[in-house]
């Protein structure tokens, strides 16, 4: 079974008069590489994939694979049309991912039944991992605890970014010893990590991505006091990168850096100067 562990960076998509910055996006991608991130996932909800052609998408992805090895990138595969959606997987497979992160349809609402029979269909159709994306508040399907076990159980879903918001289900999934799980709300990393969930898909790791990855470790080690520490001094960062519809937050933070530019598609806004002014103040404490 493929292994998911530590902090992966769903990547913001850089953009540059409505046109995608692939300069951009290399020198993003080779600083968190730099900061030893355990890998990239491209055209995730940071990744603004919903307001990206499905050719666009292909394009980030092909760009990342020059840069990234590729058993440390993993591809979001998000839709509601499921012919359209195995017609785009099939896309993807033709080339080398380490996985796909695949969220219930959004919109349509289908039964625990229909969910169960969706995850089913995309992993029998995949030659690579897959890693369930719970996330109702965005796509409006709730899994029940049951469905959701009776969906990892499948071989080739081996993780699950939990952003479900019940505990009940991640402990659930954390004891069934079926699949591995990735925190996806980032507030909640630290005591994800002490349950025994093996990593984060982390947006807020863009920043202080050093710390990220050291809490990651420090837990590992059983360091918990340190952990800790750690995860309070990211706490004010994380709470900033929340503060309005995300990646907004992450990119004037990029922005600030000097990284890349801080350009959202429409109908995304950029963040407000309220935002950016507690990001600078979050980035440089001192001044």
């Amino acid at each position: 079974m493929s292994s998911f562990q530590g902090i992966w960076v769903p990547v913001v998509t850089p953009f540059h008069d409505g046109a995608i910055d692939f300069t951009g996006l290399h020198r993003l991608v080779s600083h968190l590489l730099e900061k030893h991130v355990a890998g990239i996932m491209v055209c995730t909800t940071t990744g603004e994939a919903a307001a990206l052609s499905r050719q666009e998408q292909l394009a980030v992805l092909d760009a990342v694979l020059q840069w990234v090895p590729a058993h440390r990138v993993v591809m979001g595969l998000a839709g509601y049309n499921q012919i359209e959606l195995l017609q785009f997987q099939r896309e993807i497979l033709q080339r080398p991912v380490a996985g796909l992160l695949v969220p219930a349809p959004s919109y349509i609402r289908p039964s625990q039944a229909g969910l169960e029979a969706f995850f089913r269909t995309v992993a029998d159709a995949s030659s690579v991992p897959i890693i369930l994306y719970d996330i109702p508040y965005r796509t409006g399907a709730t899994f029940e605890q049951a469905t959701l076990l009776n969906i990892v159980a499948h071989e080739r879903i081996v993780a699950i970014k939990d952003c479900g918001g019940n505990l009940g289900n991640t402990l659930a999934l954390l004891a069934s010893g079926d699949v591995e799980v990735l925190c996806g709300e980032d507030v909640q990393i630290f005591n994800a990590l002490c349950l025994g969930a093996t990593g984060a898909i982390a947006a807020s790791a863009h920043l202080q991505t050093e710390q990220f990855v050291a809490l990651c470790q420090l837990v590992r080690d059983n360091q918990l006091a340190e952990a800790r520490a750690t995860f309070f001094e990211l706490l004010p960062l994380i709470n900033a990168m929340f503060m309005e519809p995300n990646p907004a937050p992450v990119k004037a933070a990029l922005a600030l850096q000097g990284l890349i530019g801080s350009e959202l598609r429409a109908p995304m806004q950029a963040a407000s100067t309220a935002v950016v002014a507690r990001l600078q103040q979050v980035l440089n404490p001192t001044r």
